[in-house]
């Protein structure tokens, strides 16, 4: 019998340093979960390779002096882990073996997990869904007609589900924020520089984790920050402990919030009764709650953010060329994917340029928001999670971009500016899907978003709160 479900990470590492329970034997317990509910929601596209002599798999080597000692783990597929494949959710690295550990890898090894899989991703990470043709579509523990968001969905689903209670995810415009709030998790994008991160010129994305408790997104910060050497970016670095600051009472919080999307546009009426539950809830905890419009142009700034975005996805697949050894062709990517490609390809160095200066002033709004903010509360999402298939490139980039900007206006601002944000799960609609809300802090003030979430988890638990396919 599986006598763990619900558990989290940190307390199945107590019961392993305890003795109580073997690594091994949580591997099992997990692979067998795996079995059971994976079919039915499809977040794990593959398992690291096992053998006799070691039964559980070839990268059996955790650190059992880490805090997570021992503990399964599920990595994104678009992450280097050395020996494993590689595929970014595309038929183009399908085949790929990774040479080397990233260097996020490396410490997520030191911390004590047990990888024992990949987690389905959208190709290259570059939708609010997942649904990769290589792997096929990821569905909503919640209601398996829906999507589990993206592109961390295998990741969201798979603990929402409750196969593993913590798994590596990244976000570069919302992906970890987006599924959490389809799937009803805890879901933190930590400020620029705060974690090491694979090349990227414009620090738009961020490797973190999505949890269903709070306390385990902090002690897996705690265990992974800091930049690497040569790293283009350094968060302000943090002296305490994110995990102790999850106990901590925030002090008196001055909290802007918004109903509507940055340019006044109406959105679905659960996002809006999500965000003033929120209110209530903040209110009745003692915090200032007022309600705002920041100043952002939504035209200047998806311009300059869908410049940036297609660049970084051709340096991406340039980089990638390299190592395959040959030259992609349009067989090779999803028709979406071959078309930003193309584009990026006809675009200038002005352009570029030009967007990172554009970015850059509205990282300097933001900033002078939160002088008048402590924090900055709106939904994570336009409307409730989507139907599977209900998003999808029909050979116009143009409006299918409009489709996705319409649904994710509020989470690429994080990104864009470098500043932090949290998905918390405290609203389910009628039809019983999750409908999360979003706080952006300062640039590098984790610890009041995790004072915060500590507080609201408290207030409303949601850990008691299981989907339909479900351990």
């Amino acid at each position: 019998m599986d006598h763990f479900k619900w558990l989290d990470a940190l307390s199945l590492a107590k019961l392993i340093r305890d003795k109580q329970v073997t690594s091994d034997e949580l591997v099992e317990v997990v692979l067998n979960r795996i079995t059971k509910v994976n079919p039915k929601i499809n977040a794990v596209n593959s398992l690291l390779e096992r053998n006799s002599e070691q039964p559980i798999n070839l990268q059996h080597d955790h650190d059992l002096s880490g805090i997570f000692s021992g503990v399964p783990f599920l990595m994104k597929d678009l992450e280097f882990f050395a020996g494993t494949r590689y595929t970014g959710g595309s038929n183009y690295l399908k085949n790929f073996i990774a040479p080397v550990d990233s260097e996020l890898v490396s410490r997520i090894r030191k911390s004590g997990f047990e990888t024992i899989g990949k987690t389905n991703t959208c190709e290259f990470g570059i939708q609010p869904i997942t649904e990769p043709s290589l792997f096929g579509p990821t569905r909503n523990p919640w209601n398996t007609n829906y999507t589990a968001g993206g592109s961390s969905g295998g990741a969201a689903a798979a603990v929402a589900a409750g196969i593993v209670p913590v798994a590596h995810a990244s976000d570069g415009g919302g992906s970890i924020r987006i599924p959490a709030s389809c799937c009803g998790l805890f879901g933190l994008k930590i400020s620029r520089g705060r974690n090491p991160k694979s090349p990227d010129p414009v620090g738009i994305s961020i490797s973190h984790c999505i949890s269903r408790s709070v306390r385990d997104s902090a002690a897996f910060l705690d265990a992974i920050h800091g930049s690497a050497l040569g790293d283009p970016y350094s968060a302000p670095p943090f002296e305490g402990s994110f995990l102790e600051e999850v106990s901590k009472t925030p002090r008196k919080l001055r909290i802007g919030f918004l109903t509507t999307a940055f340019d006044g546009s109406p959105i679905h009426k659960d996002c809006s009764d999500a965000v003033k539950d929120a209110v209530n809830l903040l209110e009745g905890l003692g915090h200032e709650v007022i309600e705002t419009k920041p100043t952002i142009d939504v035209k200047g700034f998806t311009d300059a953010f869908t410049t940036l975005w297609y660049q970084l996805l051709l340096a991406g697949v340039t980089s990638m060329e390299r190592l395959v050894g040959r030259k992609p062709t349009g067989d090779d990517f999803e028709p979406l994917t071959w078309e930003i490609v193309r584009q990026a390809r006809e675009m200038t160095a002005n352009q570029y340029l030009n967007s990172v200066a554009y970015m850059q002033m509205v990282s300097r709004e933001m900033a002078f928001l939160f002088t008048k903010y402590d924090l900055l509360l709106s939904p994570t999402l336009s409307k409730p999670p989507v139907k599977i298939g209900e998003i999808s490139y029909q050979d116009n980039l143009e409006e299918y971009s409009k489709v996705i900007n319409e649904w994710v206006p509020y989470t690429p601002v994080a990104n864009a500016t470098g500043i932090p944000a949290m998905n918390v799960p405290l609203y389910w609609n009628q039809e019983g899907l999750p409908i999360g809300v979003h706080f952006m802090a300062p640039y590098g003030d984790e610890a009041t978003l995790f004072q915060l979430a500590g507080q609201l988890e408290e207030a409303r638990p949601w850990k008691e709160r299981y989907p339909a396919v479900s351990v």
